[in-house]
């Protein structure tokens, strides 16, 4: 849905030459045009409009001076600074534009009459007057020759594969007559000058030659290969015409074809046959066509046509148009008037080999033209909601317009088509917000037709209803109609002819103005002209254009756009300088584009496509190169960028990579929206969604959420952008249009949370407001289903700006449960008979269903008057509840109502059998109330609940009650229901105790039993569980003897012995066994010194000391002096080992390294699709992750192996280290305290050798820490991998990345193992009196 729209002319009258023209070439790599004439050649810089050089023929004689000669061909040689030229007299001339020295490279005495050169330049074909062709090098080397008439088909005849021969074959209604056809040869056509036209491939492989053939004077189209083998002739085609050119991409071959009512392009295949067509605009016989061209990429065919002479002797005229082709229709964009006679003639044209959409023309009065087009889509402007979103399509005399807020409808139809009597180059909508709608068409006569849409009640002739009309259809869109044609006046008017490029960029800025751009022919420069409409004297349907005002400026303007919002104009130069244009009345002005630093603007590479947007509070300019170069003023922000458009806040991009972005301008700045678009931010799911290959944007619906976009094939494919939607629900949530939003969320899958979680507070105080509007209880009860807790603004749809407004959270209340009480509510006062089922659903959505309630409301229905508008029955209230919840579920909710008329109405909608639920109902109903309760809440397995009826049932239950208790283990429950004086109370506590005793409590179970009295097994339970105070305790109450006493004492202290409780055994022993000499051996036991000694002269028995506390105290210090010395030696061994294993891994290759990785304890991580991490080691710490903790700890143990040479031997090392350390460091307040008992005792030789030795011990160890951890530290640096963020394949990926040799990677669950342990500095050890 694109049209060419002109992009600069560059013109050239007058050039100084002899002679006149006859044909030309190009040198692209000059940017010069070599023009041939009967005199010779001439070369032309269009740009300085300056002839550079002049060589003549007629001196060296391969031109007669008569003036009768006539050059064929002309090409420029790229890699020689000549060029190659053929004369009619059949000489071939190397000419030297540096020295302009003539080389007659050969000659052809029959003449020639066509040069033609390879795509490669490798080989030149030359057409001569005896009908041959000759093949030579680039060196002018003859290949070959031949006929050009030849008997034979070619090397592709095709090949009869056995279907029978066309007389035996069934004709249909065209008889038996139909298998003898009648070979019928016409002639060429009258006006055909019967010599040969030559065409190669893009590739350089084939050429095709179209050539009247002697035995029937009809054309034919013969092609050969790259070896000058004949390949393919052509079908007979009555009425071919001589033009012919192959498309460069290959695959057709275009010429002309006269029929009998009509002139049409027709299109070969290589092997000759016809391959489609289209009808060209004309009657029989009224025009000719001169020449077929494609231009280089092969999407633009130019048709150069000439009207046939006439009977009234009117002026006749030639055209140039410019077809182009999209879903298999042929569209006609461009059509160029020029005349017959005179200057403006047309000699020859020529599309640019590297500009693709570059058209050179020569005219007869020495007048070079050159015209650059590009693709457009021609859409009004969206920025209103008036806005129909209108595209329109130039199609020859036709404009196809489609309105897609309306229908989407695929070309080449359209909603209406606008028939002009000329063929239209231009359309243009009105820039008015307001007029959007309106539309100007400029055509190949200079005219614009003015279209408005307005009211009226007729259809206006003009205007044909397209793929929504019909027979019986009422159109729903208002056409447009004709409100005035306007003839432009210029008050300078050099040409008395027509000039077809006099205008372009036409902008419609005003209803009665409009902007437009001419080029000076005499230097490059510009005029921008302010054309207003002014009172008509002729009909009320012609009206006149006047130029009221303009303004020249520096250079070619190759772009203009104007901004419908903020009124402004800019002018893009071909050189990227933006101007902008100041086009209020009285008087044109321009002045550059400043940046908001206050700079010029100028874009790095010429833009097609120039857009004005406000990007933050910044007007700024945004611009696209036909190279995807996308620029916000003089900035590049991508080079990836296929289209793009700005509609409302939004700017809509799509890229090579086929995706489409969007991105809000409102609150966004140029630095986001470059990294938005480099890509070095990651886009969310809202900015960026995927698209077919190759798509582009055509328009975006205004206050909508539709996106329409083109494929290359030319269909169209409608997206929801997800940007553009929920900006649109946004809107629609803030102006309390929550139908429209609900609708467009059902319709896009958009979750229905975000209705609410827009803003909480205005949805609450809105919800009747919702309820109104929705009006439809399936959609209520589907916003109903979809709620859930989660704040989609915050997770699926986070908005772009922060929400000021937010609800008061009520953390104990839920958000569910919030709206559906509001909605309820809202719902029981408009109509609660009507939103029944929504009303029920309010309840079963409760994050705890309130199903009860909702099964006694539908009880109550069964009562309710049938009659009354919209109620909803019992029955269908049950049936739509069976949908929401599962029907044993339900069932098991009404027995638990205790409503045996309720369990019937349900367990009839259930799949139950009668046969089970009927005896099982009738054996509750024989039950007494409170038993019946039990029996129900007990089916039910509400325990809690049935114990509670169960206790009420009276004491001849009480034994069933227990027995239910001890069964569902509800001790903590009963003991609630009872008082605690009560001997059922008694009964269940002693039960209570008795099941905790069995469980191992046993210091709960003695609480228990002490609390309801039972003494003695409170005793026996207390003396389990070793709790000694309690059990003294309680032994007190029971008054137990002295003896007994005793000896419970000499008990529990041999349990705190075991427990390694000696302090604690030792009171035991003093205070109630009265065995102080025991006591203080307990204490001497367990390095109580002082304790001890106090005990000693409490008692007055010193002589304890000698026999008992100085050997205990010796004793000590010895195994004190053998454990320092075993660490040590042990530490020391280990640090050894440490640094030799440290050496060996710097020294490992990496292989040992990657299988260190597959031995990490952490492998059982990874999944088992990872191959590369499987092993001995991994396997066995698969099966580990599956064992009990004990286990678990029992492997890790084992996992850290002491023996050389094992797998982790390093971390083991490390391990063993730091427990010796740790082990060390506990023992300085057991070392302080024997040092003061050594010292009292004079034991100060013993005593300086522990605590030297400690001391040694501490500094080996202090010193050793820094050594030790730093190096492993270094060794285990690796970044880790492991967190909220990582996925299994990360982290796998991550393990299999190569390390650096020095530096292998460390298992990341052991990293504590690489933290240093600490040396408490502050802990006072020494004793200062042995120093």
């Amino acid at each position: 849905m694109r049209n060419l729209k002109l992009f600069r002319t560059l013109e050239f009258r007058d050039i100084q030459a002899p002679g006149k023209p006859h044909c030309f070439s190009l040198r692209t790599e000059r940017g010069t045009v070599l023009i041939g004439s009967e005199c010779g050649l001439i070369e032309v810089d269009p740009e300085k409009r300056e002839v550079k050089t002049e060589i003549t023929l007629v001196a060296e004689g391969f031109l007669p001076e008569d003036g009768s000669g006539c050059i064929v061909g002309i090409q420029g040689l790229l890699d020689q600074e000549s060029v190659c030229v053929a004369t009619a007299s059949g000489d071939i001339v190397l000419c030297n534009l540096s020295t302009q020295q003539l080389e007659c490279v050969g000659s052809v005495a029959s003449g020639i009459t066509v040069m033609s050169w390879s795509p490669d330049q490798e080989l030149v074909l030359l057409a001569t007057g005896q009908q041959t062709l000759i093949m030579m090098t680039r060196d002018f080397e003859v290949i070959t020759e031949q006929q050009i008439h030849q008997d034979d088909f070619g090397e592709g005849k095709f090949v009869t594969v056995g279907w029978g021969s066309k007389e035996t074959q069934f004709h249909g209604s065209e008889g038996r007559q139909a298998a003898f056809p009648v070979q019928m040869h016409e002639s060429a056509l009258p006006w055909d000058d019967h010599k040969p036209q030559i065409t190669w491939r893009g590739d350089g492989q084939f050429f095709a030659v179209s050539v009247v053939c002697p035995q029937t004077g009809a054309r034919k189209i013969r092609v050969w290969n790259r070896e000058f083998a004949l390949h393919s002739t052509s079908e007979p085609v009555p009425g071919l015409g001589p033009s012919l050119a192959w498309k460069p991409s290959g695959s057709l071959i275009a010429s002309t074809q006269d029929k009998p009512n009509q002139q049409d392009v027709v299109f070969f295949e290589k092997n000759g046959l016809l391959h489609g067509q289209f009808t060209l605009p004309f009657f029989k016989d009224e025009v000719k066509v001169n020449d077929l061209l494609w231009n280089s990429d092969s999407t633009v065919l130019a048709v150069w046509l000439e009207d046939l002479p006439k009977e009234d002797s009117s002026p006749l005229k030639s055209y140039v148009q410019l077809w182009t082709v999209g879903n298999y229709h042929w569209y006609l964009k461009q059509s160029l008037p020029f005349s017959t006679s005179g200057k403006n003639q047309i000699v020859s044209l020529l599309w640019d080999p590297v500009t693709p959409y570059r058209l050179h023309i020569v005219c007869q009065g020495w007048r070079y033209l050159c015209c650059d087009w590009h693709w457009t889509t021609d859409r009004s402007s969206v920025n209103s909601a008036s806005d129909l979103a209108n595209v329109a399509v130039i199609d020859g005399k036709r404009v196809l317009v489609t309105v897609f807020r309306q229908t989407v409808i695929p070309p080449p139809m359209c909603t209406y088509r606008l028939m002009i009597p000329h063929p239209v180059n231009q359309v243009v909508f009105s820039a008015h917000l307001e007029k959007s709608n309106d539309l100007a068409v400029l055509d190949a006569s200079n005219q614009i037709s003015v279209y408005k849409c307005g009211d009226k009640p007729d259809m206006d002739p003009t205007v044909k209803l397209g793929a929504v009309g019909g027979n019986g259809f009422k159109v729903p869109l208002r056409t447009p109609h004709l409100e005035k044609r306007y003839t432009i006046q210029f008050g300078n008017n050099e040409d008395k002819e027509v000039n077809p490029l006099q205008l372009s960029l036409l902008t419609w800025i005003e209803e009665d103005a409009f902007l437009a751009t001419s080029h000076s022919h005499s230097s490059l420069q510009s005029l921008i002209h302010r054309l207003t409409v002014v009172p008509s004297e002729i009909t009320e349907e012609q009206g006149q254009l006047n130029v009221s005002s303009s303004v020249t400026v520096d250079g070619v303007i190759i772009g203009l756009c104007y901004n419908s919002k903020t009124k402004s104009t800019v002018i893009q130069l071909a050189d990227g300088q933006v101007l902008k244009c100041l086009w209020e009345p009285p008087s044109l002005a321009v002045e550059p584009w400043k940046s908001s630093e206050g700079f010029p603007i100028r874009f790095a590479h010429p833009c097609t496509q120039m857009e004005v947007a406000m990007i933050g509070e910044q007007e700024c300019v945004l611009g696209l190169t036909d190279r995807c170069r996308f620029f916000i003023n003089d900035t590049e922000v991508a080079s990836n960028i296929t289209s793009f458009a700005v509609c409302d806040e939004f700017l809509l991009l799509t890229t090579h990579a086929h995706t489409c972005q969007c991105f809000s301008l409102k609150d966004a700045s140029l630095k986001t929206l470059q990294a938005g678009l480099s890509g070095s931010q990651e886009a969310n799911g809202e900015i960026l969604r995927k698209v077919e290959r190759g798509s582009r944007i055509v328009i975006v619906v205004p206050q909508d959420t539709k996106l329409i976009l083109q494929m290359p094939r030319g269909n169209l494919e409608v997206v929801h952008h997800r940007t553009l939607v929920l900006a649109q629900i946004r809107k629609w949530l803030d102006k309390l249009m929550f139908k429209e939003a609900f609708e467009c969320m059902r319709k896009l899958r958009i979750n229905l949370n975000l209705i609410y979680d827009h803003n909480p507070k205005v949805f609450l105080e809105n919800v009747e407001t919702f309820i109104k509007q929705i009006d439809s209880v399936n959609h209520i009860n589907l916003f109903f289903t979809e709620l859930k807790e989660e704040d989609v603004t915050k997770t699926m749809y986070p908005s772009p700006v922060y929400k000021s407004v937010q609800v008061s959270k009520d953390p104990d209340r839920k958000n569910i449960d919030r709206i559906c009480d509001a909605m309820r509510i809202a719902m029981e006062n408009i109509n609660p008979h009507k939103y029944c089922l929504s009303i029920l659903t309010s309840h079963v959505k409760k994050t705890t269903p309130e199903l009860e309630i909702v099964l006694q409301k539908v009880h109550q229905l069964q009562g309710n008057d049938p009659s009354v508008a919209d109620t909803v029955s019992a029955e269908e209230a049950l049936k739509y509840l069976l949908l929401l919840v599962d029907v044993n579920e339900l069932y098991n909710h009404s027995l638990g109502t205790y409503d045996f008329d309720l369990v019937l109405m349900v367990a009839e909608k259930s799949q139950k059998d009668p046969k089970e639920y009927l005896p099982f109902l009738n054996t509750l109903k024989k039950m007494e109330p409170n038993y019946q309760k039990f029996n129900i809440d007990k089916y039910l397995k509400r325990y809690e609940k049935a114990i509670g009826h169960l206790s009420k049932c009276g004491p001849e239950y009480f034994t069933e009650c227990l027995n239910f208790i001890r069964d569902k283990n509800l001790y903590k429950e009963a003991l609630k229901l009872y008082q605690p004086d009560s001997l059922q109370y008694r009964v269940i506590s002693v039960s209570y105790g008795e099941h905790l005793m069995r469980e191992h409590l046993y210091e709960s179970a003695g609480l228990v039993f002490s609390r309801c009295g039972a003494r003695e097994k409170a005793l026996s339970a207390f003396l389990a569980s070793g709790s000694w105070q309690q059990a003294l305790c309680v032994a007190a109450q029971l008054r137990l003897t002295k003896d007994k006493i005793a000896a419970l004492a000499r008990t529990l202290a041999g349990k705190l012995v075991e427990q390694r409780k000696h302090s604690e055994a030792a009171i035991v022993l003093e205070q109630y066994a009265q065995d102080y000499e025991e006591a203080v051996l307990q204490l001497l036991e367990g390095a109580a010194w002082e304790e001890a000694l106090r005990l000693v002269y409490k008692y007055d028995r010193v002589d304890i000391i000698e026999t008992s506390v100085k050997p205990s105290i010796l004793e000590a210090q010895k195994n004190y002096m053998a454990f320092l010395d075993s660490q040590t030696s042990t530490f020391i061994r280990h640090k050894n080992r440490l640094m030799v294993v440290q050496e060996r891994k710097k020294q490992a290759p990496q292989v040992h390294v990657d299988k260190e990785v597959a031995h990490r304890p952490g492998s059982d991580l990874f999944s088992e699709s990872g191959s590369e991490m499987s092993g001995r080691y991994s396997h066995s710490n698969s099966r580990i992750s599956a064992r009990s903790s004990k286990n678990r700890r029992k492997a890790e143990r084992k996992k850290h192996s002491l023996k050389e040479g094992s797998p982790l031997e390093h971390l083991a090392l490390l391990e063993a280290l730091s427990e010796i350390i740790q082990s060390i460091d506990k023992l300085k307040d057991e070392v302080q305290a024997i040092l003061k008992v050594l010292f009292l005792f004079k034991f100060e030789e013993q005593g300086k050798e522990l605590q030297k030795a400690f001391e040694s011990t501490l500094k080996l160890m202090e010193r050793a820490v820094p050594e030790i951890w730093s190096l492993a530290c270094l060794q285990s640096s690796v970044p880790s991998v492991l967190g909220p963020s990582s996925t299994v394949n990360s982290i796998t990926a991550s393990y299999q990345q190569p390390q650096p040799k020095q530096q292998p990677p460390a298992p990341v669950l052991d990293a504590g193992i690489y933290i240093p342990p600490k040396i408490d500095q502050r802990i006072p050890w020494k004793l200062s009196l042995l120093e």
